[in-house]
């Protein structure tokens, strides 16, 4: 006998998300970052279409969905690079980077999930210029939630992160937890002693010919996430729910970075002196 667990879960419409989405406590209105892992909100009628249509029936016309396409795949330096390379030598090394892409704004994000995909191959969408970690928005305030990323800047003040914080904007944990959630990043780069900085190397696609770009920015750091993650679970401002299947979390953007600022510095800045 099957038990409760194992039972067909019903397939999921777009009135039904937005239910959920509603009793969660998105508003219209709003610019709404998103983080989603989709396949643990459960079936959906039409797959990621149904899900951002419940979002954008939420936000209404003058809300704007923003979600990360972020890309590590055309970096030597990155986490999944530095992987793969692990155990080759040299001239191994050297072939393995001639692999690699150039990154424009056409190219689809890695790992970011299938959401994040629809929303970046969405008529009128727009995506910020990075080459590693780039956002893209539909809606009214598109552009000016991704306008101004720079590249020393991943995560901080002239990135979309940024501007959604600038926005008074919220986020969305849908199906992923506290390590997703790249308004932490934010609050590294606020630090009164800041992560130090280390050297990155990508490529981009300019004119259609791959050019390497050798920057230097903050080392950020998600090892302590989960443990601001249960922190702020404590806190008034943090509303949790179900949006389908899916365990979900929404933050105020400016509550969240404050608050981390604060606990980055008595726990992550003490453990180190």
């Amino acid at each position: 006998m099957s038990g409760p667990d194992e039972r067909p879960w019903p397939i999921l419409g777009r009135p039904r998300l937005a239910d959920d989405l509603r009793a969660l406590g998105v508003r219209p209105g709003v610019c709404l970052v998103v983080h989603c892992g989709l396949r643990r909100v459960g079936p959906l009628e039409h797959g990621p279409a149904t899900l951002a249509g419940a979002l954008r029936d939420v936000l209404g016309p003058a809300g704007t969905l923003l979600v990360p396409t972020h890309n590590d795949g055309n970096s030597t330096t990155s986490r999944a690079h530095l992987a793969a390379v692990a155990g080759m030598d040299g001239a191994q090394r050297d072939r393995y980077e001639a692999t690699l892409p150039g990154w424009d704004r056409h190219t689809p994000s890695q790992r970011m999930g299938a959401l994040a995909e629809y929303v970046r191959c969405a008529p009128g969408a727009v995506r910020s210029d990075h080459p590693q970690t780039s956002f893209a928005a539909l809606g009214p305030r598109a552009r000016q939630l991704t306008d101004g990323h720079d590249l020393t800047c991943h995560l901080g003040e002239r990135s979309p992160v940024g501007n959604l914080y600038a926005a008074d904007g919220q986020v969305l944990l849908l199906g992923a937890g506290y390590e997703a959630c790249s308004a932490l990043h934010l609050a590294e780069y606020r630090l009164p002693v800041p992560p130090p900085e280390r050297d990155y190397h990508c490529f981009r696609l300019v004119n259609g010919r791959r050019v390497r770009l050798d920057f230097h920015a903050l080392d950020l750091d998600d090892t302590d996430f989960p443990k601001v993650g249960a922190a702020l679970d404590e806190m008034p401002f943090v509303q949790r729910g179900r949006v389908g299947r899916a365990e979900a979390r929404l933050l105020p953007a400016r509550a969240v970075v404050d608050f981390a600022v604060g606990w980055f510095a008595a726990n992550r800045l003490a453990a180190r002196r």
